[in-house]
This record gives C-alpha cells, structure tokens and sequence, in this order.
C-alpha cells in the first residue's frame, strides 16, 4: 500500500519544488508531473510529485488525516 500527502507549493526551482504540509517544508521532484506552479496542490509521495490535485480536494483530505490522528490520540 502506498500512501501520498497533499503538499501546497511553495517555491520552485527547476525540477524541484519546496512544499508545504502541515507548515513543515519538505522537497518534492517535479519530474512526473506538467504546469506546476507556486500555489498549486500535489500528492506527495517518496519525496516526489505525483499528481496535481484541487485545493478543495487536498483541503478536504488533510482535514480527514487531521480526524484520524485526534481519534488515534484518544
């Protein structure tokens, strides 16, 4: 099973991006996916970009993984 994290851009050089998740910055490759650009959403997986996504749909996806790390804290 794998498993990918919506990450918001926010710096791009070349074919490398700073991401954002949660505050924390991580590095993404950009190699596997077109027209990225500073303030879009993408499925981070392995240190890399694998898929654009909405930014209701990364939204909605981080508030869940937020739910499920409260309940696992109970």
């Amino acid at each position: 099973m794998c498993l990918s994290i919506p990450a918001k851009v926010v710096d791009i050089k070349g074919n490398m991006a700073d991401v954002s998740v949660g505050g924390t910055i991580f590095k993404a490759g950009l190699q596997m996916v077109e027209n990225v650009k500073i303030g879009d959403y993408i499925l981070l997986h392995t240190g890399f970009a694998i898929q654009k996504i909405s930014e209701d749909e990364a939204l909605e996806t981080l508030k869940l993984l937020n739910e499920i790390e409260d309940a696992m804290n109970k």
